[in-house]
């Protein structure tokens, strides 16, 4: 049975093993400022992070499954843009402590090669100059779990960044 979006709060094995990662920020500030969750945020607590974070109390913050944080409080999620379509093959976005925001990856499985080269969903959203550092154990763990090709992480993030162009300005329209 395909697993659709809607209400499905469970929590994909691929995040629940990177739930497992110690993400290691060090390396003067080099390193990837991630914190992941072993579990989504609920609805309520997303809503209300939303509501906050746009100043727009009316919105829902349904269509984003929070899987994780960086050190100052912006969210890693995946954004239900793909009416109908699995979790799995849904967008991975990253919404900053400050406004600012970005797409990351055009899914989970290219999430997984995304962090398989150095970058956290702050870095792959909002450094473009980043260089990648191949990390092998995060490379295994995407190997277990990706149904997509190994390709290089800016090669992924600008592709998805092309096909979800307006979402960071869609975004900006919601806030008050």
């Amino acid at each position: 049975m395909t697993e659709t979006t809607g209400s499905d709060r469970r929590f994909p094995p691929a995040l629940a093993d990177v739930a497992r990662v110690e993400f290691a920020y060090g390396d003067e500030g080099e390193g990837v400022d991630f914190e992941p969750y072993d579990a989504f945020d609920s609805d309520e607590e997303t809503t209300d992070w939303l509501r906050n974070w746009t100043g727009n109390h009316e919105l829902d913050g349904g269509v984003y499954r929070v899987f994780g944080q960086d050190g100052t409080g912006g969210l890693a999620a995946i954004w239900c843009a793909r009416q109908g379509r699995p979790i799995s093959e849904q967008p991975v976005v990253f919404m900053g402590s400050e406004g600012e925001c970005g797409v990351v990856a055009a899914n989970l499985s290219d999430f997984l090669w995304v962090l398989a080269d150095g970058f956290g969903p702050m870095e792959a959203a909002l450094y473009e100059e980043r260089e990648a550092r191949q990390d092998t154990f995060l490379a295994a763990l995407a190997e277990r779990h990706a149904t997509t090709p190994r390709r290089p992480a800016r090669e992924i993030i600008t592709e998805a960044q092309g096909e979800f162009a307006t979402f960071a300005e869609d975004l900006d329209k919601l806030c008050r």
